[in-house]
This record gives C-alpha cells, sequence and structure tokens, in this order.
C-alpha cells in the first residue's frame, strides 16, 4: 500500500549529520515548519547547542549523539526518538564525509572510514527505519542522501563518488523490496550538485591547496527544501541543481568525452587560493555549526529543481507556450505539428495525475464534463 505521508507540522523526522550544512539546515526549516526533529551527529556539545536554538525558537528538538558507522549507535537513534517523540514519520540520511585525493594515495584506512559512514551509515539509518515504519499506520518515509557522483565520476574524489554510487544502488534495490512487500514507504534518493556547506573544509586533503566544490554552486537551503518536499510528497528521486544534472546528462551521452573533461577540468575547479584547512572530520568530529561555508557562496534558486517539485506547471506552460508560438506564427506546419506534440508531452503527466488521485480526477472531470471530454480528445 503506499505511504500516506502527513503534513510536515504533524511530523517527526530523524536527520543524521544534523550537525553543519544541510543536514543543520534542514533542521532548521523543519522545526520553523512546526515538525519535530531528532538531532543526530557525532558532535555532542554542537547538537545541544542546536537544539536549545530550536527549542527557543518554539521548535520541539531532541539531540542524540551517535556514529550512524555503528549499527548499535543508530539503533539507539531510533528508540531516542519513540521514547520522546512517540515515534518518527520521516529518517533522512545526511551524514557524509570526504576525502580529497588520487585514489592510489588515499590509505585504506581513510576509505573504509568513508564507507563507513557515507555507505554503512545509510544502510543502517535505511533499514532501522524500515523496520519502524513497516508496520506504523500510514507508513513514512526515508530520504536519501546521494550526489551527482551517484552517477558520475570524478577526479580527487574517486573515494566518495564510490561511497555515493553505493548508495544509489543500495537505495533502488531497498525500493525494489519495499514495493515487493507492498510496505508502506516512500523511499527518495536525493542527488545534489556542488553545494555551499562547509563539506570541502570537513573533508581529509591530501591535495597541497584548500579544496572546494566546482561551480555552479548551489545554497544548502535549496536542498533542504528538497528534502522536506519529498517528507511529505511520494517522490522517486531529486537532482539538485542543473549544474549536476548536465554532468550526469553528458556522462551518459558521451562518457568517453566526460571523462576527458572531467579529468582536465574537475582538478582546476576543486581548488581554492587560501590556507589547508589543519582539521578534518573523517575519524572523529570536528567543528560544526555551520551551514555555510565562508570560501564562498551559492545560488538560493534552481529554475531546474522547481520544476521537477512542480511537473505537473512545468509541462504545462511548455505546452503552452509551444501552441501559442504555433498561433503567434500561424504557420501551417509548427500549428500541424504543435498539437500532436503537446499531447505527447502532457499526456503521461495527465494519466499519472489520474492514477495518483483517481477520486479528485474523478470529481474534477464531474464538475466540468465538457472540459474534461475536450482533454481527452486533445490527448488522445
Amino acid at each position: 500500500m503506499p505511504a500516506k505521508l502527513k503534513p510536515l507540522s504533524e511530523q517527526v523526522l530523524v536527520i543524521t549529520g544534523a550537525s553543519s550544512g544541510i543536514g543543520l539546515a534542514t533542521a532548521r526549516q523543519a522545526a520553523k515548519a512546526g515538525a519535530a526533529v531528532v538531532l543526530v551527529a557525532r558532535n555532542e556539545e554542537t547538537l545541544q547547542s542546536i537544539a536549545d536554538e530550536l527549542n527557543a525558537a518554539g521548535g520541539r528538538a531532541h539531540p542524540v549523539a551517535a556514529d550512524v558507522g555503528d549499527p548499535e549507535a543508530v539503533e539507539r537513534v531510533a528508540r531516542a526518538a519513540i521514547a520522546r517523540f512517540g515515534g518518527f514519520d520521516t529518517w533522512v540520511n545526511v551524514a557524509g564525509v570526504a576525502v580529497y585525493g588520487d585514489l592510489d594515495e588515499v590509505s585504506l584506512a581513510d576509505h573504509e572510514q568513508l564507507f563507513r559512514t557515507n555507505y554503512f551509515g545509510v544502510v543502517h539509518g535505511s533499514l532501522e527505519a524500515v523496520r519502524h515504519l513497516k508496520t506504523k499506520s500510514g507508513g513514512g518515509a526515508i530520504i536519501n542522501i546521494g550526489s551527482v557522483l551517484s552517477d558520475v565520476a570524478t577526479p580527487l574524489l574517486g573515494a566518495y563518488a564510490a561511497s555515493k554510487h553505493a548508495v544509489k544502488g543500495f537505495t533502488d534495490a531497498l525500493r525494489t523490496e519495499l514495493v515487493r512487500d507492498k510496505a508502506p514507504i516512500s523511499l527518495t534518493l536525493i542527488k545534489p550538485s556542488s553545494i555551499a556547506t562547509p563539506f570541502p573544509e570537513h573533508a581529509r586533503n591530501y591535495m597541497d591547496k584548500a579544496p572546494r566544490v566546482p561551480p555552479p554552486v548551489y545554497a544548502p537551503e535549496l536542498v533542504a527544501d528538497v528534502i522536506l518536499h519529498a517528507a511529505s510528497h511520494p517522490v522517486r528521486q531529486m537532482t539538485v541543481g542543473s549544474g549536476g544534472r548536465q554532468m550526469a546528462l553528458l556522462g551518459a551521452a558521451t562518457p568517453r568525452l566526460a571523462d576527458k573533461v572531467f579529468a582536465l577540468a574537475i582538478p582546476k575547479l576543486s581548488q581554492r587560493k587560501g590556507a589547508k584547512s589543519a582539521q578534518d572530520s573523517l575519524h572523529e568530529a570536528g567543528q560544526d555549526g555551520q551551514v555555510r561555508t565562508q570560501a564562498y557562496g551559492g545560488r538560493r534558486f534552481s529554475l531546474y529543481t522547481e520544476a521537477q517539485r512542480h511537473p505537473g506547471l512545468t509541462l504545462g506552460l511548455g505546452a503552452l507556450a509551444l501552441i501559442g508560438a504555433a498561433a503567434y506564427f500561424g504557420r501551417a506546419p509548427l500549428a500541424r505539428n504543435a498539437r500532436p506534440m503537446a499531447a505527447r508531452m502532457v499526456r503521461p503527466l495527465v494519466t499519472r495525475a489520474a492514477l495518483r488521485r483517481p477520486l479528485s480526477a474523478a470529481r474534477l472531470a464531474s464538475r466540468h464534463p465538457r472540459e474534461a471530454l475536450r482533454l481527452a480528445r486533445a490527448l488522445r
């Protein structure tokens, strides 16, 4: 049965990696929307400070210091959520670490630690959430944070890309099992492009220069918007920012060309002026509490991301623009092609919307029978 996702104001969210970056931005926005949040990270002191901040502003926040790479610690997070709020509705796996360096330079210990957090942290959190949500009335949502590097790979972040490929494979496989079992759980993979978080400063760095993420760079709050959208709307996957989507398209369409482009461009774009950070958070908690990096800014709006959140409006406007162009120019070939082209664009959307909300579609058709008939004829 499909998950019945509640409005954010009625939800309890477990958010890992909540002490900085995307996780912290998501926790703040969720609390502002009225949701209760369970904050999870290794840095106990910072977590408590964030929880105090949210509670003082009228929110409901509960900190749980835990390493997501430890399955027993993750189980303790679930127990704490149940004890404090009676359970949870959405589990968001954000926690992640990174290593900048060529694969033949990165030590095996660093490689293993990265996978322990990035991959096994998602595995532990997802499976713990499944155990809780499978039997919960109405089910709930699991949201895993991948990356555009779930689809492509680049130099210097090879180990990180490998872990995010693994996250995508695990998420897709788990989804098929949930479908098979008819579990009332929405499982979403979100793939951010370059985001202006302290990600580079927290990464272990084998380079001689300070690291950064390649442009275009987007604000962490944009990813938080998408996460909270997925918490209340069943979504399979979303890419945040068109920059990452273009990388994925290039990699899929012309992989050899993409290899050459990434090999030449990414190393230069992954370095910036300034001193290297003296610390990292790969093996233990570092300095947290910041949503954004101080080194550069990020775009707060992405038209491509908004188009994914509102596909009906986007395709509808596209179809209207196409039909309007045909009418404006008045050219016979364009006019003849506009209608079937528009129908091909809109037909899957209308069908999907009707199947997802059959009662609403039936009520709408009964109120406007002539328009419904015209639409049916136009989309034949």
